[in-house]
């Protein structure tokens, strides 16, 4: 009878236990960092391979430092701290928020608190240059301007810091001093060193320059954006309206004019680099082709599917095309080739229908595909010349994870290094003895390890156990796949109360994104918006999430097949989902719902409109709704021109469709989005009214496409969440 007792005993706790789990917030989840994780902060690899550099606060001296630990005997010494740090202006502690060593790592660079950040830029502006001399101990300012400053880096000897300011390059010496300036001609329009909007958000580069490996030269590219057509957006928050205007061109538009030169830091004479009469291109990648004399440049077509890779002489200018690559639809954003100490190079393409990696000769001559299968390589981290040993991430145990690897040169001895099911990155160690491991799934928030370069772990430096996730009712994610009508698998994900009920009806959520080459069902820790999925499953929702045919990591075909027609596919895959849930007892199909933003809005809007019938409701954040609005490179990369394609224009954009509007619709817009711009929500809002249809619209006066800031991020998901309450 005890036994009995102790039993319901227990069942009662157990019960207890359940109903006192803690129910999420919006506050907590947007307005404090109640659920925030650790990592490592500043880490550098030195030299040799065997130790790294990091900050961290000391509560003893409350202040930030550089330190030093060496991996084997996990030692940590302080280098030097911003107590340490005191400029003649100010006996305050300087910030130590930024760092670089100097190659020889005899000295450290430091960077003053930077002017406010620069609008319509992706690149963060730095301060004023401060070099620390660790032998001497001796801290001092080399640069003093109130101008932001850019993409700083030491020469190769150290000897020299370069930099770019108002659009032009320049060079201290670190030991004298002295200033010089690389060129001159840096106007608001003609940018050298750095980039126009367009080529920093779609080509992923800011750093527009580089040193020769001697230290002499600097190759930059020069952009002229003067021909691009203005956009203009206002400030709000002033008395007769303050107009910001940016340089931002749109399908069909002129682009900047761009070049490469090779400028002597001496003599300060520049050779221009033959590209080409056309100048109708793009020259996304650029970078020493291993010595003093040779550069190699990268050169697109307009359309985006023919891509040259050139060697560049830097004395003439002269280029000769080594390599090409061309595709019948498009060619995703352009890597760089990497080269080993005998001249030879790797380069990564989709030529075989998946991302893979391949060994060629300098002059373009295919040794072997290293990697091969239906699997996609994710990220390359590098080669190990001592044992002819390549590093890798891929897809290859399944597209919703991420491992890493190691193989051969000639494609030999795979390896796979990790293990544990869901998402690995690492930073390898120069000589790649070790490297540092960020490891998460749906459940685990990011653990930082240290391991050797075989995968063996060392020690754990982050665990991020987030005990205070406990004192809540996780739900469960649950991986799958679907095949759709005409017989296409999709993989797919949803999220479950913790105390999900099959017997019972539940609303859906459907979180999408969608655009080309991303992926959304992925076994990793999903941050803040995981913590609101969670939230709206102890509110009774399910959300769910699929890879629509256009994602990536499924190989070519599979990505591709939305050229010249965006929207179609996706939202067709969008639908399957929500006939493949009708089919599931516990799912309510008359209360269906769709969020996204950016991409993902753009979804919405379609899928909202396309899906009438299957979509109760839906927001959209930040949404393009018609490709003409947007810019060159992404949307002549997918759709051509609207000259060229103007059916495909119009059948991919949602103000075609706004009559056939049923549901409950929540439009948001941030009016200073530099990125999508707030006249694609005008105009879909026109579209709407003209149609007669009513619809909810939130904007956010003078805010770009994140919408955060104090207190905003905690109002947007307010907002989302009582629409949601309210509509689904």
């Amino acid at each position: 009878m005890k036994y009995f007792h102790r039993l319901v005993y227990i069942l009662m706790i157990f019960v207890f236990q359940i109903h006192a789990q803690k129910q999420f917030t919006l506050e907590d989840i947007f307005n404090s960092r109640k659920f925030s994780g650790k990592s490592l902060l500043g880490t550098h690899w030195m030299n040799d391979g065997k130790s790294y550099s990091f900050t961290e606060f000391d509560t003893v001296t409350k202040s930030m430092g550089v330190y030093v630990t060496d991996v084997k005997k996990n030692s940590k010494i302080l280098v030097v701290n911003s107590a340490q740090l005191k400029t003649k202006e100010s006996d305050k502690p300087f910030p130590v928020f930024n760092y670089l060593w100097s190659p020889d790592e005899k000295q450290i660079l430091f960077i003053s608190s930077p002017p406010e950040r620069q609008y319509l830029s992706r690149l963060m502006p730095a301060g004023n240059y401060f070099i620390y001399n660790l032998a001497a101990k001796t801290f001092k300012q080399l640069t003093d301007v109130s101008e932001p400053q850019y993409n700083q880096k030491f020469s190769p000897d150290g000897s020299k810091l370069g930099f770019v300011r108002n659009n032009n390059i320049y060079v201290v010496d670190i030991s004298s001093g002295k200033e010089t300036q690389i060129t001159s001609d840096g106007t608001e329009h003609i940018i050298n060193g750095k980039f126009d909007w367009v080529y920093e958000e779609e080509f992923g580069i800011s750093d527009g320059w580089r040193w020769s490996p001697d230290g002499k030269k600097i190759a930059f590219w020069r952009l002229d954006e003067n021909r691009v057509p203005e956009y203009t957006m206002t400030e709000w928050d002033s008395t007769h309206l303050k107009l910001i205007t940016m340089r931002y061109p749109k399908p069909g538009d002129q682009n900047s004019i761009a070049k490469i030169g090779v400028a002597d830091i001496s003599t300060l004479k520049t050779i221009w680099i033959d590209t080409g009469d056309d100048d109708n291109i793009y020259l996304p990648r650029m970078q020493w082709g291993g010595d003093n004399n040779t550069l190699v440049v990268e050169k697109m077509n307009r359309e985006q599917n023919l891509l040259e890779i050139m060697y560049a002489d830097a004395a003439s200018g002269k280029t000769n095309v080594f390599l090409t690559e061309k595709s019948d639809t498009w060619l995703d954003e352009p890597t760089t080739p990497v080269y080993l100490k005998n001249g030879n190079f790797i380069w990564m393409s989709d030529r075989d229908g998946y991302n893979h990696l391949y060994l060629y000769k300098k002059d373009g001559t295919l040794i072997n595909q290293i990697t091969k299968g239906q699997w996609e390589v994710d990220n390359f981290y590098g080669v190990n010349e001592k044992d002819n040993t390549l590093y890798f991430s891929s897809s290859e145990i399944s597209p919703i994870e991420r491992h890493i690897y190691s193989v051969k040169l000639d494609g030999t001895k795979k390896k796979q290094l990790t293990n544990e099911a869901g998402t690995h990155s690492v930073n390898f160690s120069p000589t790649f003895d070790y490297f540092l491991e960020y490891f998460s799934n749906v459940d685990t928030p990011t653990k930082v390890r240290m391991n050797d370069g075989n995968g063996k772990l060392l020690r754990i430096m982050e665990e991020n156990e987030m005990s205070v996730l406990k004192e809540y009712s996780l739900p469960k994610t649950t991986f799958f796949s679907f095949t759709t009508s005409d017989g296409q698998s999709l993989n797919a994900s949803i999220i479950k109360p913790a105390d999900f009920d099959s017997t019972k009806k539940y609303p859906v959520l459907f979180y999408t994104y969608g655009g080309p080459g991303s992926q959304v069902v992925k076994n990793s820790w999903g941050g803040q918006n995981y913590l609101w999925y969670a939230m709206l499953a102890q509110k009774g929702y399910l959300v769910f999430m699929l890879d629509n045919r256009g994602t990536g990591f499924r190989g070519s075909k599979f990505k591709k097949i939305t050229y010249h027609n965006l929207g179609k596919w996706e939202v067709n895959d969008q639908i399957e989902g929500a006939k493949y849930l009708a089919t599931l007892s516990y799912v309510d199909k008359n209360r269906i719902g769709i969020w996204g933003w950016s991409y993902g809005g753009y979804m919405s809007c379609m899928t909202i409109l396309n899906g009438a019938d299957y979509f109760k409701t839906a927001i959209a954040v930040a949404p393009v709704t018609h490709w003409k609005f947007y810019d060159t490179i992404y949307a002549e990369r997918y759709m051509g021109t609207p000259e060229a394609n103007p059916e495909g224009f119009k059948e991919s954009s949602p103000l075609t469709y706004a009559d056939k509007l049923k549901g409950n619709f929540l439009l948001i817009h941030g009016t200073s989005d530099d990125n999508v711009h707030f006249q694609n929500s005008v105009n879909l809002v026109t579209a709407l009214q003209k149609a007669n249809k009513q619809f909810s619209t939130m904007y956010y006066p003078d805010k770009n496409h994140g919408i955060y800031g104090g207190t905003i991020r905690l109002h947007l998901y307010t907002l989302m969440t009582n629409f949601l309450l309210e509509k689904l």
